[in-house]
């Protein structure tokens, strides 16, 4: 009988990073469902445990280094999923400087320090399959959003090293870069790049999210479930460092 493998997923409390919790889950897989709110981190957590499926809930600050350590000298770890997010969006010369701070601390420096964290234990198991979300912005750019952009440029890189320095594990690490997802963050941008822009919402999901996408619609939860899958699969064990894209055609023009 096969040994149930454990997924830990940040910012698993809600949007992208609980319905891959989910599908993980479903299939099969012993979840840690990590969130800045331990008590949404629990509710995911409690509703997974009672459909059948094994799940924790914890809390994870990825900007806090305390919290990484904390968690990772208390769990094992197969699969890493680094999900957490948030956004902030201004001109950067309105752009306050610990917004800036706190965005690269979350979408990149925990990155870095929850894989720094966990890859010990990988190697000394000989595996692990670390999958982070990044965001079409990992690979163009848009205006005020300068944060975000440098961070998720920035896991590319890391990503890519991180891959040459387990090579000789069966280690993988990934990055799925979505365009635009419907998720809460998401709907939030919208509002506040109708205000930044000074036009309606409707007009900032058809004019600015997806005209650059000639297949002008949102990404899906369920793809993004779907190449979490792959991308933790034997099928996919010798592809590391790498960057899959799911744009809708932005970045082929």
């Amino acid at each position: 009988m096969a040994i149930q493998k454990t997924a830990l997923v940040t910012g698993a409390g809600s949007g992208i990073g609980k319905a891959i919790a989910t599908d993980l889950a479903h299939k099969g897989l012993k979840v840690l469902v990590t969130d800045l709110n331990p008590a949404a981190a629990e509710t995911v957590a409690a509703e997974l445990r009672q459909e059948g499926y094994t799940a924790e809930g914890h809390k994870l600050d990825v900007s806090k280094q305390q919290d990484i350590d904390a968690l990772v000298s208390s769990v094992e770890v197969d699969i890493l999923i680094n999900n957490a997010g948030l956004q902030y969006v201004a001109k950067l010369e309105a752009f306050p400087a610990d917004k800036w701070r706190l965005l690269t601390d979350v979408l990149l420096v925990g990155p870095a320090m929850l894989t720094r964290g966990l890859l010990p234990q990988m190697k000394s198991r000989g595996f692990g399959r670390i999958v982070n979300i990044g965001s079409i912005h990992a690979l163009v750019a848009s205006p005020y959003k300068s944060a975000y952009v440098a961070a998720k440029h920035g896991l590319l890189g890391f990503s890519k090293v991180v891959a040459l320095e387990t090579a000789e594990f069966d280690i993988t690490i990934n990055t799925i870069c979505p365009s635009y997802v419907k998720t809460p963050l998401v709907e939030n941008q919208i509002r506040q790049q109708a205000q930044e822009h000074g036009i309606s919402e409707a007009d900032v999901i058809n004019n600015i999210m997806l005209e650059p996408m000639p297949k002008k619609a949102f990404i899906e939860m369920a793809e993004l479930s779907a190449s979490v899958n792959f991308l933790i699969s034997d099928a996919a064990r010798n592809m590391t460092g790498q960057t899959l894209v799911l744009d809708g055609g932005w970045t082929i023009r």
